[in-house]
């Protein structure tokens, strides 16, 4: 509940604030003359894109810049308990009793933001040590009690782990403690649940919301899933291009959006209730140009072409269960041993992949879905024989699981993988044209390099790509631009088989909605047949045909996609269903 007061000032006022970095191309406004207030006991929801200005906002508040070419250039931010104090007019001294203290912030990549090297638990006694002046014992005390409060099992063994040795979630529930040790009237919560599975996201939220009312704090909660602000937030502020853009409460806004862009983001997300052939994206709200008549009208056509492909596939689908399957699981299993107890003298078998038998059918898109740690990317990497299994995985026939290096890497043409992180997954220091030619050089496609290069550029035009951007590095681009380029690699070397393994799990909504629609367009113009692994049942069940729900390594749950959701058999799935979040 938000508590107003005519005669109290809000308990934060943000007033015409804009924030600059400063480039070798001049200077760019990231915040552009933003004001609004935070009332005391309220949940501000801040949406909008990647690049929008939702963190910059936040790191603002907090005066924690980048960089050096990055400055609060004019506005003012008043914190209001007991005395109006204007945050940016504090020196470094000044800030530092208030950061952490009355404002702290939770950020979007807990193990990014938490030190490596220094125990969980010490981390936290530390931010009391400093601001509440309590001794070692005491916080070591009030530290235990945090971790108890925020939901993490045996709190004295994880006093003394590293951040590595925790799950995401576990982490996130760290930073959480953390921010909140000290009391603050504010806490600032920065994509806290992005790439979180949809259980653990739900959790967190139910646990930002007790603590809310328990304390009373204030809370500025950023996301670009508007679903999500849905559940947890009393106002929303939208932000584009450094903005504001709309706000309102959020019954209003979302019922009742009135810019274009805040329909585009409500559009954007895979509907539970209404599987669309193809998904909005921003721009079709958003362009009001001669050009987006013409746009709009292509977009149409590709509708009707994937809607009559989709058809006659559906037509076909009865024909294609009754083929002998294009992959043949049987009794797949992975493990590997890991060490525990003290000095690691204890080794413990985990089961990775425990014993699952399944089939994949020509042209077919199986959903494979759960939640963290339940073997999902094992699996996946199994069918590819990238780790050693037992059991056997049967392609076109041929029993690939027991196959060494060599002879399995002839198939390796047949059968990619588009992984979760695209960074992570192209060469730094090759430009995004090396990297398409690069397994067309491997594999012999191609008789010059002239020809790689064309096939590249054909490659980079068919997701969307322009040829100028051959020549650039993976820095240079967007998570989805670069999402894009992982996609075009992968289909460099034409496969009949391709894995795409969370490949739109860290994306805005928006992004999402792009590479999702280029999936189903390719698939579409191409006929390979695809395992998508998600978290997320929603996307899941818009992108697939079946679906297969995987908990403990083991299959709980296999069958159509509408059939799953909508009459689930297990208690786990029906668990997942009621994770996702909906407006």
């Amino acid at each position: 509940m938000i508590y107003f007061d005519a005669m109290n000032n809000p308990l934060l006022q943000v007033n015409n604030l804009t924030t600059i970095f400063r480039s070798g191309d001049g200077v760019f406004k990231a915040v552009n003359d933003i004001s609004f207030d935070l009332c005391s006991r309220e949940v501000l929801g801040v949406a909008g894109e990647s690049g929008s200005g939702k963190s910059v906002t936040a790191l603002s508040i907090m005066q924690l810049m980048k960089s050096p070419s990055m400055k609060v250039s004019s506005g003012n931010i008043i914190y209001n308990n007991g005395a109006a104090v204007n945050l940016l007019q504090l020196d470094a001294k000044g800030q530092q009793a208030y950061r952490g203290k009355e404002i702290a912030m939770i950020f979007q990549e807990p193990m990014t933001s938490l030190n490596p090297v220094i125990t969980c638990g010490k981390q936290v006694s530390e931010a009391m040590c400093l601001h509440l002046q309590v001794t070692k014992k005491e916080a070591r005390e009030k530290t235990m009690y945090l971790f108890k409060r925020v939901k993490l099992p045996q709190p004295e063994s994880i006093y003394d782990c590293f951040p590595h040795q925790l799950s995401g979630g576990q982490k996130q529930r760290a930073m959480i403690a953390m921010a909140i040790s000290c009391n603050p009237k504010i806490l600032i919560a920065d994509e806290p649940t992005t790439a979180l599975d949809v259980t653990v996201q739900a959790s967190l939220i139910e646990l930002l919301k007790e603590l809310q009312q328990e304390t009373g704090m204030s809370i500025i909660f950023i996301t670009h899933d508007l679903g999500i602000l849905s559940q947890i937030a009393d106002r929303v502020l939208v932000m584009h291009n450094g903005c504001i853009i709309e706000q309102g409460a959020v019954e209003q806004v979302f019922k009742n959006p009135v810019h274009p862009y805040t329909k585009g983001l409500l559009s954007c997300r895979p509907s539970l209730f209404n599987n669309k052939e193809r998904l909005p994206v921003i721009e079709d709200f958003m362009d009001t140009s001669p050009n987006a008549n013409v746009a709009k009208e292509h977009n149409s056509q590709e509708d009707s072409r994937i809607d009559e492909f989709r058809n006659n596939a559906s037509e076909q689908k009865k024909d294609i269960y009754i083929t002998p399957p294009f992959i043949s699981v049987r009794n797949l299993s992975v493990s590997y041993s890991r060490s525990n107890g003290f000095l690691r003298q204890s080794k413990e078998i985990v089961r990775a992949v425990d014993d699952i038998s399944f089939d994949i059918y020509k042209g077919e898109t199986l959903g494979l879905v759960g939640e963290s740690g339940c073997g999902k990317t094992t699996l996946g990497k199994a069918l590819l024989n990238m780790v050693k299994s037992t059991g056997s995985v049967m392609f076109k026939g041929k029993n690939i699981s027991s196959l060494s290096v060599d002879d399995m890497r002839p198939l390796r043409k047949n059968m990619q993988m588009i992984f979760q992180d695209p960074y992570a997954s192209l060469n730094p220091r090759l430009t995004i044209g090396e990297a398409i030619m690069e397994p067309m050089l491997v594999h012999s496609i191609g008789n010059s390099v002239t020809e790689r290069k064309e096939n590249a550029l054909l490659l980079l035009e068919k997701v969307g790509l322009k040829s100028q951007h051959f020549k650039r590095y993976p820095h240079e681009f967007s998570s989805g631009q670069r999402q894009r380029i992982a996609i075009a690699r992968a289909l460099a070397l034409s496969p009949e088989f391709i894995i795409c393994d969370e490949c739109v799990s860290s994306l805005d909504v928006s992004v999402q909605a792009q590479v999702l629609n280029l999936i189903n367009e390719l698939k579409c113009e191409l006929g390979f047949t695809t395992i998508f692994i998600s978290h997320d049942l929603s996307v899941v069940r818009y992108m697939s045909d079946r679906i297969m729900v995987m908990n403990n390594g083991k299959i709980v749950e296999l069958g159509d996609a509408t059939e799953v959701y909508q009459h689930p058999k297990s208690e786990y799935t029906r668990m997942l269903i009621d994770a996702i979040p909906v407006i």
